[in-house]
């Protein structure tokens, strides 16, 4: 999961009609379950059943990207309805370098919500990430989810320029702090909501991450394997979660990192009115790596962290406050006049973290800004520090955004999740959000305001509630990141514990996820896909190659 500077855990962090899918096909039981909790969803039983009903698809792979090769694949909108309509899949596949000896495929998923599989799979077999012992012994394949990227999209607007206008308020700034602001996120979000309940109705009822599981064993078929190899990052642990538990007699190995709590993101009545990334616990962990990285920047002091002070989370707060109150104006012979908010402090803050030097450009951007929030604005260093400032800004805002960032997003939370039933209740949430997460409360609370209840009515009521604790064939190996600012460590230490076959690779790196932070958890992961029945400790304790402030 990815958050910030438009959040929806952004997919990195987002024009036409869609007339294929535009007009309203209720998948059955929808009625009845519009504006209410769900029903009892999916079971593993009746999961095997749906996908027993489904022809194998034949994928012909064509070169794409110069590398690799893609292809696309037609599944059921609806399992309940196999011969049906049809949605698109798009699949990359980065053959087996020694074919000779090919174990398999490794379906990969980067979470996102709504991040595209494709891209992630290209970028996993380009260096340093994949190790060359893996990449020669696996095609590694990415499928973009249903309503993602290459797939069929979901489109809740009738014309980009509508889409561009309705989405506005939710991409000018990283979350509400004033009422007004609240107040018109609270009507993108309905307007949002609503649209893709309508216009894009049968698609956004049809993007759960249990569609995905199902759409995944189909494809496991497709490519030739007995039992499913899969790897998936942030909210991509929950599609793994999904079909481990769906599928329990199918895995051969599942690696999950930045493990998404699975009851928490469903949800219960009990529950639904706190947002989704609060109850998962997001703003916390966020508050935590925060706190000791402040720690640590003060233990360090002023030649290693130009941020220290002799009370470093006080000056943390003292800032925040201070732009709370007032936006710092920026001016600069050369640059735009520009206003930095108390939100575009605190959603940059949690960007830093999403990374394991990301440390250097937090207290480096948390620095020029406090010099310019000082009486006299950095003095004579003042266009120097705007400049420094607009940098660190702009550098934690990069990369490319696709085209239906927030529909995408919008539309596999909101079906995976039991929310509240009104958006006007969110002012509330993220007030009481803030009040146990300082900071990063508001942040988390607001990306979900789309799904409330009587706004995204598009009900998917087959999405998979658990259990979540069913006996695979193969052990599923789970991995914690300690300072993890997205996916807490407990939500890993508490699904290794409901799995009862399952390994826990705890690491104490930075930054969100641990894959390629450290070697021990590479090391570790690698040698499970290759040989995931061979013996192994139940916990593996691993140490982040990249330690803030380390000598």
């Amino acid at each position: 999961m990815k958050t910030a500077a438009r959040p929806i855990v952004a997919a990195t962090l987002t024009a036409l009609a869609l007339t294929s899918l535009a007009c309203t096909v209720a998948r059955p039981g929808e009625a009845a379950a519009q504006g209410r909790s769900r029903p009892g969803g999916l079971t593993a039983t009746e999961a095997a059943r749906l996908v027993a009903q489904v022809p194998t698809p034949i994928l012909r792979w064509t070169t794409c990207r110069k590398t690799a090769q893609c292809a696309t694949a037609e599944l059921p909108l609806s399992y309940h309805h196999p011969h049906a309509r049809q949605v698109k899949l798009a699949l990359l596949r980065i053959p087996a370098k020694d074919p000779r000896h090919r174990l398999g495929t490794i379906f990969v998923n980067p979470g996102g919500p709504g991040d595209p599989a494709t891209d992630f799979a290209f970028s996993a077999a380009q260096p340093p990430a994949l190790p060359k012992v893996i990449l020669d012994r696996f095609d590694i394949v990415g499928v973009d989810p249903r309503g993602v990227g290459g797939s069929t999209p979901i489109r809740c607007f009738a014309t980009k320029a509508e889409r561009t206008r309705a989405e506005a308020p939710l991409n000018a700034i990283p979350f509400p702090v004033t009422n007004a602001q609240q107040q018109s996120w609270i009507g993108a979000g309905r307007t949002l909501g609503q649209a893709c309940s309508t216009t894009a109705r049968s698609i956004a009822s049809a993007m759960s991450t249990t569609d995905d599981a199902l759409d995944l064993d189909v494809l496991r078929r497709a490519v030739g394997d007995r039992k499913l190899t899969y790897l998936g990052v942030s909210y991509g642990s929950y599609l793994g979660l999904v079909y481990a538990n769906l599928f329990p007699s199918r895995v051969r190995a599942i690696v999950i990192d930045g493990i998404v709590n699975p009851q928490a993101l469903v949800g219960t009545p009990g529950t639904a009115r706190i947002p989704v990334l609060d109850r998962m616990g997001s703003a916390a962990a966020t508050g935590r790596a925060l706190t000791e990285l402040l720690k640590l920047c003060q233990q360090a002091g002023q030649s290693k962290c130009p941020f220290a002070s002799a009370d470093t989370a006080a000056s943390f707060a003292a800032l925040a406050a201070k732009l709370h109150t007032r936006s710092l104006r920026l001016t600069a012979p050369g640059i735009k006049p520009a206003t930095f908010t108390y939100a575009e402090m605190i959603a940059d803050t949690a960007h830093w973290l999403h990374f394991p030097n990301g440390y250097k450009g937090l207290f480096g951007e948390l620095t020029a800004l406090a010099q310019l929030a000082a009486p006299g604005g950095g003095g004579s260093s003042h266009a120097s520090l705007v400049r420094a400032l607009l940098q660190f800004h702009q550098a934690v805002q990069a990369g490319p955004t696709p085209v239906n960032q927030l529909e995408a997003q919008s539309g596999v939370l909101c079906a995976d999740t039991l929310n509240a039933e009104n958006a006007s209740s969110w002012p509330a949430a993220a007030s009481a959000a803030d009040r146990h997460a300082r900071y990063f409360g508001a942040l988390y609370a607001w990306i979900s305001v789309p799904c409330a209840r009587t706004t995204w009515t598009a009900a998917d009521q087959y999405a998979y509630q658990g259990p979540f604790d069913h006996r695979t064939a193969a052990p599923v190996l789970v991995i914690g990141s300690l300072w993890d600012p997205v996916t807490s460590y407990a939500n890993a230490v508490q699904v290794a514990r409901r799995l009862p076959n399952s390994r826990l690779v705890a690491s104490d790196n930075w930054g969100h996820t641990a894959l390629l932070t450290s070697a021990c958890v590479d090391n570790t992961t690698f040698g499970y896909l290759l040989h995931p029945l061979a013996p192994a400790p139940k916990v593996t304790h691993c140490r982040g190659d990249v330690q803030p402030f380390a000598p």
